[in-house]
């Protein structure tokens, strides 16, 4: 089970889910076949979840292309399109912040999705952004993805070294234990 799962409704099984592949790069494309081959089976999840194998595309037009725009990406204008136009019952990404790497398109794609319904579903769970709590978290991984890609090229906050911290000790080793106690 899938944390959220419990947000699906007949509504957003009655309407298309639509899985977004993106790598960042074509070297990326060549090199990180596994990460595109777990976008894929993004599908099967979204069958697993309830939707008719018929209700699931793929949208895989941005492999190779850079999120940190969205101007020159057709599967992504396709996928904004089709939220806007209220067809979709929930995108499926690996994470969010692969969506679009500018916090401003995300956003908008967001901001789409609560006025129309769709759920978003990733890697962490089912996000319904007409709840606060789920939009605060996903403006929160849109925003640290838009910052993180400044940093270091096609950085994750998935990534292990940026991770939120699970462990004070494993802060304290980090940080080299400036202001914590031991």
């Amino acid at each position: 089970m899938i944390r959220g799962e419990h947000k699906l409704t007949r509504s957003h099984l009655e309407r298309t889910a639509i899985v977004y592949v993106r790598q960042s790069t074509l070297v990326q494309v060549r090199e990180h076949t596994e990460s595109t081959l777990r976008q894929y089976n993004l599908a099967a999840q979204a069958a697993q979840l309830g939707w008719a194998g018929t209700a699931i595309e793929v949208i895989d037009a941005d492999l190779g292309l850079s999120g940190r725009t969205a101007s020159h990406r057709d599967g992504f204008k396709q996928l904004v399109a089709r939220v806007c136009l209220g067809e979709v019952g929930a995108v499926f990404g690996l994470e969010v912040s692969r969506l679009a790497r500018s916090n401003a398109d995300l956003a908008r794609l967001l901001e789409l999705a609560r006025l129309t319904g769709t759920l978003v579903i990733d890697g962490d769970g089912v996000y319904d952004l007409s709840d606060i709590n789920d939009r605060l978290l996903l403006g929160l991984k849109s925003q640290m993805s838009e910052a993180l890609s400044g940093y270091r090229h096609n950085i994750s906050y998935a990534d292990f070294p940026v991770m939120p911290i699970r462990s004070c000790e494993f802060a304290a080793g980090l940080a080299g234990g400036v202001g914590m106690s031991a």
